[in-house]
């Protein structure tokens, strides 16, 4: 598969019970010496460690929770990963994934992995600038805005108001 002139290779792994899901992570991308991202995880987790944006510390959260989406990017270096997760009653936790994240029986994931060594950060000039129109209180919204900010994507915001705007 190829994606902006890259080769890009698919891996399943599969995670066992009491494997940290962030060393494993950077394990994994260490093994293969490739850049990649999450393409989909299916799991559970027993603990979990998470540090919300703009905190210092992270929060141990310990319970039997189900994996909702885990997004971000992997190298042999670094990861920067953003787990949500739920627990029986449907409450829901998010946030930067940190060590002492704890599969309980299994996780199941889908890596994709860049045919290159790393991923080129190319640095986001003025004439790169990004539009990025806008719903008030809309979901998709909100996360390509976090997803531009995540990836320090310099950006403008136009909200969209009325049906003149749109």
């Amino acid at each position: 598969m190829k994606k902006n002139g890259q080769v890009i290779y698919p891996k399943i792994f599969k995670l066992e019970t009491g494997r940290d899901l962030l060393i494993s992570l950077q394990e994994m991308a260490k093994q293969e010496n490739k850049a990649g991202y999450i393409l989909s995880i299916v799991g559970n987790l027993s603990k979990a460690r998470i540090r919300c944006s703009g905190k210092k510390q992270s929060t141990l959260i310990k319970n039997n929770f189900e994996i909702i989406s885990l997004n971000g990017t992997i190298d042999p270096s670094s990861c920067h990963l953003h787990i949500s997760f739920s627990d029986g009653n449907c409450n829901v936790w998010a946030g930067h994934l940190e060590e002492g994240t704890i599969i309980l029986k299994t996780a199941d994931m889908l890596i994709g992995f860049l045919d290159e060594n790393l991923i080129k950060k190319e640095a986001i000039t003025p004439n790169k600038r990004v539009k990025i129109y806008i719903i008030p209180d809309c979901p998709w919204s909100a996360r390509a805005i976090r997803m531009l900010r995540t990836l320090q994507v310099e950006h403008e915001i136009i909200v969209i108001k009325n049906d003149n705007d749109f």
